[in-house]
């Protein structure tokens, strides 16, 4: 995809527990966090602004009543009162015509948490997964994912793989996303469950991809597909393996523990941008009025 017209914007969570499990009693406590700066950009960024039509897909979440209904509440806080839910839970709904009809008309839609693999296995080559991309591509058309949102967004997407053991050969597994942005492989709630170690194994596996680790109540609004933007009150990572010179991953034994030489290491912090095509950090330095 090259230039698309549409904007992505990549959460890393606050929204569920993590990948695969949520508890409903941290759902209102937690969109709290980002519902006055992530989902206000988001808003901004929206070709109608707070008249901008949303929708939100809680297809991932195994409580997608609770998320839908937190979400709604979130952007009524910003005054934004045209959200509604999508919960799509087959293939056949979402190649059905009221669905697409919905999406045709939606400025705004909004992957929440839950399990990546849903996403993908439910929307993979759907005529609905088609006219995201073609809305994304020709239009002046927001997509945004929260946790398994933004983990589904990439070509390339990390599904399984404890923090602890990452750094073993086959600890940690990847298979296909949406395919919104390429060259790209994401990790949320990326500080507070310390997943560097899979990230970097994904790096390792196929430098191509630039690895994005996105912490809590923070993530990326990237425009024309290239350029990266830090919102949000925590920190992004970046590992850059186009450089490595040498790893053992193809050497070792299932399970064994894998070398790598020469990762490049980036975190990125609100107002930082970050050059995909060139791969260039650009800090912002803002001015601190002391006393």
């Amino acid at each position: 995809m090259n230039n698309p017209k549409g904007k992505l914007v990549i959460i890393g969570g606050s929204v569920d527990r993590g990948s695969f499990s949520e508890s409903p009693a941290d759902l209102q406590r937690n969109l709290k966090f980002f519902e006055k700066g992530i989902l206000k950009r988001i808003t901004t960024e929206s070709v109608k602004n707070k008249l901008s039509k949303i929708e939100i897909i809680t297809t991932a979440s195994s409580i997608p009543e609770e998320v839908g209904g937190e979400y709604i509440k979130a952007f009524a806080q910003l005054d934004v009162l045209n959200v509604d839910v999508l919960n799509i839970k087959t293939r056949d709904e979402a190649n059905s015509p009221e669905n697409l009809e919905r999406l045709k008309i939606a400025d705004v839609v909004v992957f929440t948490g839950g399990d990546q693999l849903r996403l993908t296995s439910i929307f993979g080559g759907t005529t609905f997964h088609h006219l995201l991309l073609d809305k994304y591509e020709r239009e002046d058309f927001i997509i945004s994912g929260t946790s398994a949102g933004a983990a589904a967004s990439s070509n390339n997407m990390i599904y399984q793989g404890s923090s602890q053991e990452a750094l073993l050969k086959g600890e940690v597994k990847i298979t296909g996303g949406l395919g919104f942005i390429n060259n790209v492989i994401i990790d949320t709630h990326f500080v507070q469950r310390g997943r560097i170690g899979r990230l970097l194994y994904a790096c390792a596996s196929n430098p191509i991809n630039l690895g994005i680790g996105l912490g809590e109540d923070t993530g990326l609004l990237i425009t024309n597909g290239n350029n990266m933007e830090a919102i949000g009150s925590g920190l992004i990572m970046l590992v850059d393996g186009t450089h490595m010179r040498d790893t053992s991953i193809t050497d070792v034994e299932m399970g064994a523990p894998v070398s790598i030489e020469n990762l490049i290491v980036h975190v990125m912090a609100l107002g930082d941008n970050y050059d995909l095509k060139n791969k260039k950090l650009t800090i912002h330095h803002p001015n601190v009025v002391t006393d």
